[in-house]
């Protein structure tokens, strides 16, 4: 027999990660099989050995600023640029057995790795150096990280022409491309010919935009600026960031490096195959390309998707597609700018209290300062996880089946449901009803149903 009142029903305590993985999980379709790399290509644990082995030094300066700075509070200069400051690098060096100059190096190979992380004149430990022991995917992450900025780890050349050095840095990835589908030791000659190749088309393409501002000539144009120097340099860095080795007049990718030049590719090929298009269209576009993927899947789409432009105009086109009215949407945004990292921190910050992007961004937020993801959770406030639980349920009631929709009622954080109807109604989310109603249609305790829809009127006439 069922009840004619309201259960009060236990509600299981979770934490509220299910915000873009569930409506995702109910779609089905046939996927491109995952690729493999390339056949003698070694497996991530060893791979990660690589990179630990790269990364080490950095690594043990960075453990010491977590152990002897708690967490680096006073380790990075006032400037807002997260220098050692001088004080610092010779206690560091006296700890560790190291000189000052070694010290800053490490300081800063640790920052573009994600081992420490600096904000204005603070520094913390990153979530990689937590995870650098047991994570292998983490290490390898930080690793590609420090690959990708080959440019700033290694000074380039004094009295070069600004412009030729933004070309060439522009033109490497052709470069990296070509050793990584050679297998095997390239010659420098060679790779200049496809770098003056690769540059010359890079000029022709600027040549071609017929409107806007024309630029200054400068004292030296890049187009007299000799290239192979800037090989050189270009080749050095790669060399010293683990991405290959040189000399001898050859260059030869590393096993690291040639993992991660194929990833990369990877990752355009499947924005490329994808339907909607994914590397040209808008943020929104390509958000509702990737809510059909699994999670992987789509990060690998977010990856290339940031990839071909910008950080801050992406940043800003993925913010402004959150302010929407479609919660999945929102919800998969901020999923990108996780992919994103440090450098949407100060995006993230100016809409931490706006409505309805509160909540994204304070959980966010807190998974950037090294909170365990489900835990962060904690950092929202009541009512803003009411908020964040209706925001989810408008994105299952679109996007989802009803079994999903009656399952994230698991995920709120009031134990009984007449307790989470009371602060849904309090909440004034402006998808309640719609949650509500999507949510009396789907559940299959009429009880229950009745209670629901009940509130759903209440709402919708403004009665108690």
């Amino acid at each position: 027999m069922t009840s004619r009142t309201p259960r009060d029903s236990r509600l299981r305590l979770v934490g509220p990660r299910t915000l873009a993985a569930a409506p995702r999980a109910a779609v089905t379709q046939r996927r491109r099989p995952a690729p493999r790399p390339p056949e003698g290509t070694p497996p991530p644990v060893e791979l990660a050995r690589m990179a630990r082995a790269v990364l080490a030094d950095a690594a043990r300066v960075a453990h010491w600023a977590d152990a002897a700075l708690r967490p680096g509070r006073d380790g990075a200069s006032p400037d807002g640029k997260g220098t050692l400051s001088a004080a610092t690098a010779e206690r560091a060096a006296d700890d560790l057995g190291l000189t000052p100059d070694q010290v800053r190096h490490d300081w800063d190979t640790a920052r573009l790795a994600g081992l420490i992380e600096v904000h204005g004149d603070s520094a913390r430990p990153g979530w990689r150096l937590r995870a650098w022991h047991r994570d292998d995917s983490a290490v390898l992450r930080g690793w590609v990280a420090f690959f990708d900025a080959w440019s700033i780890a290694y000074p380039e050349p004094e009295e070069r022409e600004p412009a030729a050095v933004a070309e060439v840095v522009s033109a490497m990835p052709q470069v990296l491309s070509f050793l990584q589908l050679s297998a095997g030791p390239v010659p420098v000659e060679q790779l200049l010919d496809l770098l003056e190749q690769r540059v010359t088309e890079l000029r022709t393409e600027r040549c071609e935009v017929p409107y806007g501002p024309r630029p200054e000539p400068s004292p030296e144009p890049a187009e007299d600026t000799p290239l192979a120097p800037l090989l050189d340099w270009s080749l050095r860095a790669l060399a010293s960031v683990g991405a290959l080795t040189y000399g001898d007049a050859q260059a030869t990718l590393t096993p690291l490096g040639s993992w991660a030049v194929w990833v990369k590719l990877e990752q355009i090929c499947v924005a490329a195959q994808s339907p909607a298009g994914n590397i040209e269209v808008s943020a929104e576009d390509m958000l509702r390309g990737c809510a059909q993927l699994r999670p992987n899947a789509a990060r690998a789409e977010y990856r290339a998707w940031l990839a071909a432009r910008p950080v801050g105009g992406a940043v800003t086109e993925l913010i402004d597609a959150a302010r929407g009215e479609d919660a999945l949407i929102r919800s998969l945004a901020f999923e990108a700018l996780r992919v994103v990292g440090a450098p949407a921190e100060p995006d993230v910050r100016t809409v931490a209290d706006k409505t309805p992007l509160r909540p994204y961004a304070l959980l966010w937020l807190a998974e950037h300062d090294g909170a365990d993801p489900e835990d962060a959770h904690e950092v929202l406030t009541r009512e803003e996880s009411t908020w964040l639980w209706v925001d989810t349920a408008a994105a299952v009631a679109d996007h989802g089946e009803a079994p999903l929709l009656v399952r994230h009622l698991e995920s709120a954080v009031q134990p009984t449901v007449p307790a989470l109807l009371a602060e849904v109604r309090a909440v004034g989310h402006p998808r309640t009803v719609q949650v509500l109603v999507a949510l009396a249609a789907a559940h299959p305790d009429p009880a229950l149903a009745k209670a629901v829809r009940r509130a759903a009127f209440q709402v919708h006439t403004g009665g108690s």
